[in-house]
């Protein structure tokens, strides 16, 4: 068994879809739009064959989840990369195309090489070797 994909509803689905893509190697289907519900998703594909699924609709709650005050429910996502220097380097492309580094790159307690780091819409997103 394995995970198929995981739903994140998202405000900006463009620019969600580009930063996956651009950081994180994803390939995107066609937008489905759904007009009746006034939904919009794409899935997002990457090389295990997981899929993130971004999804938008106008009447969607914010949530006050937060990389410092977090909540019970899904809290982040992890990409896997080939080496402590991959973790490195991504974090710094990110760091440098303005990203919030919300922990640098560390041997953690349960023994990955890290960094964390939020997406356009602060969603946490771990990099790890």
């Amino acid at each position: 068994m394995k995970i198929e994909h995981i739903a994140v509803w998202v405000k900006d689905l463009e620019a969600i879809r580009k930063f996956y893509q651009k950081y994180f190697g994803a390939v995107s289907n066609e937008k489905y739009h759904n007009p009746v519900k006034n939904f919009e998703s794409y899935f997002l594909s990457f090389d295990n064959g997981c899929r993130l699924e971004i999804m938008t609709r106008p009447d969607i709650r914010e949530n006050t989840n937060s990389y410092e005050a977090q909540q019970f429910g899904i809290i982040h996502l992890a990409f896997s990369v080939e080496s402590k220097r991959k973790v490195d380097e991504l974090t710094e492309v990110l760091r440098k195309d303005g990203y919030t580094i919300a922990g640098e790159p560390r041997i953690t307690g349960d023994g990955y090489y890290e960094s964390v780091i939020l997406d356009p819409e602060n969603n946490i997103i771990e990099i790890v070797a």
